[in-house]
């Protein structure tokens, strides 16, 4: 029953395939509108964040710092 199986050729109607077509391209549509959610939301998470004083004080923070490179970079 195997070997017949195997021996026979698989014929896929155009029906079907569309279907799977039709399957596979919703399921990368959803990837896709979940990939904008989160770009969204990170855009805002990230404007809010520039907007706090943390980002201003990790500035002004790194220009007290000396370079750390030693060949006369002051």
């Amino acid at each position: 029953m195997l070997k017949n199986l195997l021996s026979t050729p698989l014929i896929v109607t155009t029906m079907e395939l569309m279907m799977i077509l039709i399957a596979v391209a919703s399921i990368f549509l959803v990837f896709i509108l979940i990939a904008i959610v989160k770009m969204f939301k990170l855009k805002a998470e990230n404007k809010k964040l520039m907007q706090t004083n943390a980002f201003t004080d990790y500035e002004e923070s790194i220009k007290d710092i000396p370079s750390g490179h030693l060949y006369g970079d002051n």
